[in-house]
């Protein structure tokens, strides 16, 4: 790629969206309201921190991307989900894989069509591609806007490396069988994550062939004929969208290009955004605010019905506990027995949930929310035991890397463990950090225990006695999973706290 003018990769509008898990695979909704993307690893997801991956909904206001939701269960199982693309029109939601009954993992493989419906997207309907084969434990990439051109990576017949690029076309109303792109696209190496530009004339795809900046890079070819079999010689994108670190994902669309990296996210993938700098001004750094402003008299009347089950983190049997949604108003309810509750609130504000239980920890989440792409949510919460012994991980407890400043994002979690403490004046704690096996032992020892000294010195600061709180840094010595892959890496980064006195 060369182009005549520069090109700036965007963070900012992100920084609601990702977290410490990993961002994969983002597609935004044709009408630019939504991003649909995938966390894997996330302990909301279907199979909890298991889970390759889950769907998730991030929402655009005022030019910025919202923290995200679970997508629920109509459109995630227990294996890995992924949007492919949508319609034209946003109607039809394209999935990479096949749903089986009762929300089990399907037996069989293709990709899948969702509805949109009005109380949300319908059960997704399974699409058979004759001699579809995939043996890899994902499947990533697109289908164009008309629904009939499916272009993915997988292992499968004939794969000249660990996994190719393939495309199936629909042709009379019938799909047809797989075609690999051929030598010119495909290597020894890998090639994955696979989009194409509206014509379908040029694909975009990461590779980790030689002679790349980093892990894996994203390259683009153009269609010389119709055969899907020759084309033009792969071009590396270069800098700025690629760097030494694992670049995925690559889907261009209308103003900005979406992809994921791992550049300075601590190892898992984050979702950037590549814009031309001639578009970008102080005022529309991801998307002119002018073209997705929305008419918020519109929505005042508007409602989101919220459903979900509150459990036992220890047994996951439900309990009953008070869910208090806050904004300028105050919305309460009050979970059943076995943990079921349901919620209608307006739907055009910005709420901080929270979930309190006798004998079990404060819990709080963040939710920004807006009806023009959802009328329902699924949210489900696991409360810990107040117990000694019990351990506290602090999801959203964040540092910038390599040092001990925190994230703004870090703040409403730290306030909670405040209210915990101050509502139960008996408990003791220990604040515990972990670090990988990456680099300097010794470094990473030193690292995680002035961590765990900073968020003691917050806690103090607001008022707990410093008696009641210890802490120690582990580094990388006490890992919860191996260390032989990024996923099981970013398992073993982590805050927790102890309970030691109950």
């Amino acid at each position: 790629m060369n182009p005549s003018y520069a090109q700036n990769i965007i963070t900012t509008p992100f920084k609601l969206v990702n977290s410490p898990y990993d961002e994969q695979n983002p597609v935004i909704t044709p009408d630019r309201r939504a991003l649909y993307f995938t966390l894997a690893n996330h302990p909301q997801n279907i199979n909890g921190k298991k889970d390759l991956g889950d769907i998730w909904i991030s929402l655009l206001i005022g030019g910025q991307w919202t923290a995200p939701v679970h997508g629920g269960s109509v459109i995630n199982d227990g294996s890995y989900n992924a949007i492919a693309g949508f319609s034209a029109d946003g109607n039809q939601l394209f999935l990479v894989n096949h749903f089986g009954k009762n929300g089990n993992s399907a037996s069989t493989q293709g990709f899948s069509i969702s509805k949109r419906t009005d109380s949300g997207w319908s059960t997704p309907e399974n699409i058979s591609i004759p001699y579809f084969l995939n043996r890899s434990s994902r499947l990533t990439g697109m289908i164009n806007d008309e629904g009939n051109v499916f272009i993915f990576s997988a292992d499968s017949y004939n794969t000249r490396g660990v996994e190719d690029i393939y495309v199936s076309i629909k042709i009379d109303g019938q799909w047809k069988e797989p075609i690999n792109l051929g030598s010119s696209i495909n290597t020894s190496f890998q090639e994955l994550t696979p989009s194409m530009s509206t014509d379908g004339k040029t694909i975009y795809f990461a590779s980790n062939q030689q002679n790349g900046f980093g892990g894996f890079d994203i390259y683009q070819s153009t269609r010389l004929d119709d055969s899907w079999t020759l084309w033009s010689s792969p071009q590396n994108m270069q800098q700025p969208l690629n760097s030494e670190a694992r670049e995925l994902f690559y889907r261009p669309t209308k103003k900005l290009n979406l992809f994921t990296t791992t550049r300075n996210s601590d190892g898992y993938g984050d979702i950037r955004a590549l814009i031309d700098s001639a578009q970008q001004t102080q005022s529309d750094t991801l998307i002119k605010i002018s073209e997705v402003k929305h008419d918020l008299n519109s929505g005042r009347n508007k409602k989101v019905v919220i459903t979900g089950k509150i459990t036992n983190s220890k047994t996951g049997f439900g309990l009953s506990a008070k869910l208090s949604f806050k904004s300028d108003s105050l919305y309460s309810t009050t979970s059943s027995p076995d943990g079921a509750f349901q919620v209608t609130i307006p739907a055009t504000k910005v709420y901080n949930i929270e979930v309190q239980s006798s004998h079990f920890v404060n819990l709080s989440e963040r939710l920004d929310i807006h009806t023009f792409e959802l009328k329902t949510l699924e949210m489900n919460f696991k409360l810990q035991p107040i117990e000694v012994g019990a351990v506290v991980n602090l999801k959203n407890i964040l540092f910038y890397m390599g040092t001990t400043s925190l994230l703004e994002e870090s703040y409403p979690e730290l306030n909670v463990i405040v209210d915990f403490l101050k509502n139960n004046p008996k408990v003791e704690i220990q604040l515990d950090g972990h670090t990988d096996n990456r680099g300097d032992a010794k470094k990473n020892l030193v690292l995680s225990q002035q961590r765990v000294e900073k968020i003691k010195s917050y806690l103090v600061s607001k008022g707990i006695s410093s008696k009641r709180i210890k802490g120690k840094g582990y580094g990388g010595t006490k890992p919860i999973a191996t260390n032989d892959s990024e996923e099981a890496r970013k398992l073993n980064r982590r805050v927790e706290f102890v309970i030691l006195k109950d």
